[in-house]
């Protein structure tokens, strides 16, 4: 219970951050922190997590990640449902935190997006329901490449952290204009059941891309990471 706990708080810190410093910083009046300050607050989340409770559950804090870990030959099948139950949990008590505040502000409407994920119309940059899905399985196929290497026991230790925490920033310095990225099953439905509507409707590809991407990922590290006999 302790691993889920810790896997709960830790979704709760990377959606409350990262989602909230996009719906409340921004695009603040004169001093609004853009794509970069955003891109930046994610990388912080996983950073922060990654050495808070690395030790006691890992530090997936993503779905996506812990199949990929369970691809990867990294993570036991029997802690994957509980795993992910606890993120999607943490993500949707992040997202009804940041509501709350949000809310705080008169003119608030969570029909401006509310730091969902969508393609089409409601992709930032305008981007075609292809080009999200080809970018969440590559951005998150990548992201477990770095997340298994970095912390293979061949690699320098006590740095993971730094490593997975700027690959996730430069993730989104790359794909927010797409799809506001995702690469994260449990961050996208914590913002998307407040929003309803689209936002759900559109919720299943930033499901299946990132999960497509995480095991490709953990297949592709085992081709090229594994130790020559």
């Amino acid at each position: 219970m302790k691993k889920y706990g810790a896997e709960f708080f830790g979704t709760f810190w990377l959606v409350l951050g990262g989602c909230g410093s996009a719906v409340l910083a921004a695009a603040f009046p004169q001093l609004g922190i853009g794509f970069l300050g955003v891109s930046l607050a994610f990388g912080l989340t996983v950073l922060t997590m990654a050495f808070a409770i690395g030790h006691i559950s890992g530090c997936h804090l993503n779905p996506a990640v812990s199949i990929g870990l369970w691809a990867g030959g990294r993570f036991p099948a029997k802690d994957l449902v509980p795993y992910i139950v606890s993120q999607v949990l943490g993500g949707i008590a992040a997202g009804g935190v940041l509501y709350l505040i949000a809310s705080g502000k008169a003119g608030f409407d969570v029909a401006g997006g509310f730091a969902s994920n969508g393609f089409g119309e409601h992709s930032p940059g305008g981007y075609s329901m292809v080009a999200a899905l080809v970018t969440e399985v590559v951005m998150t196929m990548m992201f477990l490449l770095v997340i298994l290497g970095s912390t293979d026991k061949r690699a320098p230790q006590g740095l993971a952290p730094i490593a997975i925490g700027l690959c996730l920033t430069l993730i989104h310095l790359i794909s927010i204009p797409v799809t506001n990225t995702s690469v994260n099953p449990a961050r996208s439905t914590g913002v998307a059941v407040f929003v309803g509507d689209w936002a759900v409707s559109q919720l299943w590809l930033f499901w299946l891309a990132p999960i497509v991407g995480a095991v490709l990922g953990a297949l592709v590290y085992r081709l090229i990471g594994s130790e020559e006999k």
